[in-house]
């Protein structure tokens, strides 16, 4: 499954492999349970294993200093993580903590080089992955300095919309459950400014939230406020 040139639609890994490529892939590893809470990586670390997510929700997030923690990203079922350690030496770059109950397959450094020999499709289609997390982390990082707190925001709620977005009541549910301080490190911005900035969606209707929820009531007014032109497919 391929998403065209639009730099805001993501796929989970496994999406973007054949069927055969996806069956095999998903037999590496041995399969664990995780709660919330539960650490699947943590920073620093020097393992040299590859997470397949299976089922449910992980979020990622790497330490500024002793009191800032970054939320780097949020990661689903399809997804990997732990990709670059496993794939090469060093430390772990970021934590990824189970926001609710995943299943997960670790895939020891050894088992996933012998199997990406022999696959060399897969092994193509992980290093693609790898690119576009870096290019979406540069595009990331310039969006930081170049669009006011609103624009961020909007950018990071479409992204999640057409990442994570369940149909439910005449909008998209972000199964995605981020406090507002998530909000803020997602955006690089304040608390209060991103409190400021959903409260704004909220009078203009385009959004509504409640429980750790989000709902996008407008898809269209909510890209025209992340300034995105590109229309989804």
């Amino acid at each position: 499954m391929m998403h065209g040139s639009n730099p805001n639609v993501r796929a989970a890994f496994l999406d973007t492999l054949t069927s055969e490529a996806r069956a095999a892939f998903t037999r590496l590893g041995t399969r664990r349970r995780y709660a919330v809470g539960d650490v699947l990586i943590y920073e620093g670390d020097y393992a040299q294993e590859l997470v397949i997510l299976h089922e449910g929700l992980v979020k990622v997030t790497a330490r500024l200093d002793r009191d800032r923690v970054l939320l780097r990203d949020i990661r689903i079922g399809g997804d990997v993580v732990g990709e670059v350690a496993a794939m090469g030496d060093g430390p772990r770059s970021a934590t990824v903590t189970a926001c609710g109950d995943v299943i997960a397959a670790i895939v020891p450094k050894y088992e996933l080089e012998a199997f990406l020999l022999n696959h060399p499709e897969i092994s193509l289609a992980l290093i693609q992955m790898v690119c576009g997390r870096l290019r979406r982390s540069d595009r990331l990082r310039l969006e930081l300095g170049g669009y006011p707190v609103p624009v961020r925001l909007a950018r990071v709620l479409v992204e999640l919309a057409t990442a994570y977005g369940k149909p439910a009541r005449n909008s998209l549910r972000i199964d995605v459950n981020l406090s507002q301080t998530e909000f803020a490190a997602l955006t690089g911005a304040r608390t209060r400014s991103v409190h400021q900035a959903l409260a704004h969606l909220r009078d203009k209707g385009i959004i509504t939230t409640g429980l750790r929820q989000t709902y996008v009531r407008d898809l269209p007014r909510l890209r025209k406020a992340a300034r995105l032109s590109i229309p989804l497919n």
